[in-house]
């Protein structure tokens, strides 16, 4: 690793940072509005009549979930939106005369993606505790910082990487929305934000233990409580080897065609 490339990453990250920092509507206040409105109508006006077991309140186990809703959501809007636009007005076209390789475009939009999932995923977090507070008379503790941390990384980057493959692939805006609507929004809702594992028939239960995003929600969950509906070995298995797979597509995606096609 050299001063040149280096120098060349730090640019293209601070490039994509400053890109979603000038939309601030749409990347902070967006976010907070949407959760403050799921936390209010779920959590709170729901959530009274919900009972779960660990003598856990439903305000409280819906938090971790649309915490990495969050970060997931904003990583592959980030990415997706970053390369699709980079497409069409010609600026994918500017990598090939710089020192960067495929690994280091891939780590470079991949990071400004997480970091703005992150700062969504932070916004959630505060704005629950807030609720928390109010319902419970105290703050909602984090029993695993590290394993908090580390799940909302791997979920993020993987997110991520998702939105870049499926902007690589995609000839307009309206099929990388498709995409998110009616595949990851759906993945999302049915991986455990609103429910728990246990609430639901055998046969469901059994259907949605082949969603990765059920062991990356829980996974958060279990950073925040110290129990999940998966087991934490199987969480880090499958969030380690999903992060692999789209890495291994995201590369794939790049190195064939990507900058020859448009």
């Amino acid at each position: 690793m050299n001063l040149s490339f280096i120098t060349l990453y730090t640019a293209l990250l601070r490039r994509e940072i400053a890109r979603f920092m000038s939309v601030m509507f749409q990347t902070l206040v967006t976010p907070l509005v949407t959760s403050s409105l799921y936390l209010l109508i779920f959590g709170v006006s729901l959530g009274k009549s919900i009972k779960l077991s660990n003598d856990l309140s439903y305000l409280g186990f819906i938090i971790p979930g649309l915490v990495m809703m969050g970060v997931l959501n904003n990583a592959y809007q980030n990415a997706s939106s970053t390369i699709i636009s980079s497409k069409f007005s010609g600026d994918l076209q500017d990598y090939k005369v710089t020192p960067l390789n495929f690994k280091h475009i891939l780590a470079a939009i991949s990071t400004a993606a997480l970091l703005r999932g992150v700062l969504v995923g932070i916004i959630t977090f505060l704005v629950g505790e807030i609720f928390y507070y109010f319902s419970h008379g105290e703050l909602l503790a984090i029993k695993h910082p590290f394993l908090l941390i580390l799940f909302i990384f791997i979920g993020g980057i993987s997110f991520a990487l998702l939105g870049l493959s499926v902007a690589f692939k995609a000839k307009n805006m309206d099929q990388i929305s498709a995409v998110g609507s009616f595949v990851l929004v759906p993945l999302i809702y049915l991986g455990g934000v609103f429910f728990s594992l246990d609430q639901l028939h055998p046969v469901w239960q059994k259907i949605s233990q082949f969603n990765p995003l059920l062991y990356f929600i829980n996974g958060v969950r279990y950073g925040v409580y110290g129990f999940a509906d998966v087991s934490l070995t199987m969480a880090l298995v499958v969030s380690f080897g999903s992060l692999a797979f789209f890495y291994g597509v995201a590369l794939f995606c790049l190195k064939n065609g990507s900058f020859t096609r448009w």
